[in-house]
């Protein structure tokens, strides 16, 4: 998959990153859930070599307080009680006092809760419903909420003369989320969203809702959806011809990840960025280790979600909960990967770039 930019604005139980044996003594533990395995899949492993990016790279410049930094990650199987076992398993039995994760935010948001009820700090690095905000104290976001990328896309797809659309995304707190966000930009500049579909995750088939769509015979289709779900829709609406309309994707990485590239191409969208000097050092650490240019774009939001952790810790001086929770709070802007990070009262991004991209299978930059 390669995107061009437009415009700037195995799974086993556990992989650990670290020295192994008698060095754990002198080894400071985070932990993370992701979806190695499910229908998000591809961005799991995204995110997970941006943790194995940062480790290495923390790692190669004294560690943290001295020590190695090791990220235990564990697998979600994108099933929130997967994912809550995870955490508890990081929690009580290999004492982390940081938890990164997840991406879809049906799973974050339970997994955060529990984490910062056991007064551990909580790191989201993948998920953008403004659900988010509820998780509660102690939960921060290295990744902006849909109130921002709603904004954007809103802008976006009415600046290109659309002012009639339809809208689909997951039933889960993230489509909902982002369903009325868009909904209520859109509108507000004088669009029409004409037709609101959110679809059940792990169907085999998504005809009924795209002939729904469909019926209000719109200008364009506005959608967000999960790797492997998101191939199935793109596929469907190919063979039903409905890609002759425009396609514009929230998270394009994230909805094209998996399908085939015919099904895809020439589709728009926007994409949380990776900028600056920070992204370019990223982008060009990540071809040199994999071989290949990052699947997505929340790899980056990885990397810096441990990158901020150990900044906290080496704040803080101590790898306790209570004071990195209190270290983060009182972080200044971070320049990260992923541009600059500065949090809010309640701990979420407060400023949040995005790309403006196109699926091109003929382009390999972007």
């Amino acid at each position: 998959m390669k995107f061009a930019k437009e415009l700037c604005i195995g799974v086993a139980a556990s992989a650990l990153f670290s020295m192994a044996g008698g060095a754990l003594a002198q080894t400071v533990s985070l932990g993370a859930v992701l979806p190695l395995t499910g229908a998000s899949a591809s961005v799991g492993d995204d995110q997970r070599r941006g943790i194995e990016l940062a480790v290495e790279q923390i790692n190669a410049h004294n560690g943290v307080l001295g020590q190695k930094l090791q990220v235990i990650v564990e697998d979600s199987g994108g099933v929130a009680a997967t994912a809550l076992s995870s955490a508890r398993k990081l929690v009580s039995v290999n004492k982390v006092p940081v938890v990164l994760g997840e991406f879809s935010s049906g799973i974050t948001i339970p997994v955060g809760e529990y984490v910062v009820q056991q007064g551990d700090v909580h790191i989201n690095i993948g998920s953008s419903s403004p659900q988010i905000r509820k998780i509660g104290s102690g939960s921060f976001s290295v990744i902006g909420l849909d109130d921002l990328s709603a904004r954007f896309a809103a802008g976006d797809v009415f600046g290109q003369n659309l002012k009639d659309v339809a809208f689909i995304a997951p039933n889960n707190s993230y489509g909902q989320g982002v369903a009325n966000e868009f909904k209520k930009r859109f509108e507000s500049l004088g669009g029409k969203v004409s037709s609101v579909v959110l679809y059940s995750e792990g169907q085999s088939t998504y005809r009924r809702e795209l002939q729904q769509m469909s019926r209000s015979s719109p200008q364009a289709y506005v959608y967000s959806a999960y790797g492997q779900e998101a191939a199935t829709i793109n596929r469907e609406a190919y063979e039903l011809g409905l890609n002759k309309q425009k396609w514009y994707g929230i998270y394009l990485t994230m909805c094209t990840s998996d399908t085939l590239p015919q099904a895809a191409q020439g589709q728009e969208g926007l994409e949380v960025a990776s900028v600056g000097d920070g992204g370019k050092s990223y982008e060009q650490a990540y071809r040199s280790r994999y071989k290949e240019a990052p699947k997505s774009s929340f790899g980056s939001y990885a990397y810096d979600g441990v990158m901020v952790a150990a900044a906290a810790i080496n704040k803080a001086g101590s790898a306790d909960p209570a004071r990195i929770r209190a270290a983060m709070k009182a972080m200044p802007a971070y320049s990260g990967a992923t541009g600059t990070i500065a949090f809010d009262d309640g701990g979420q991004r407060k400023e949040q770039p995005y790309d403006k991209v196109k699926f091109d299978s003929k382009v390999v930059s972007r």
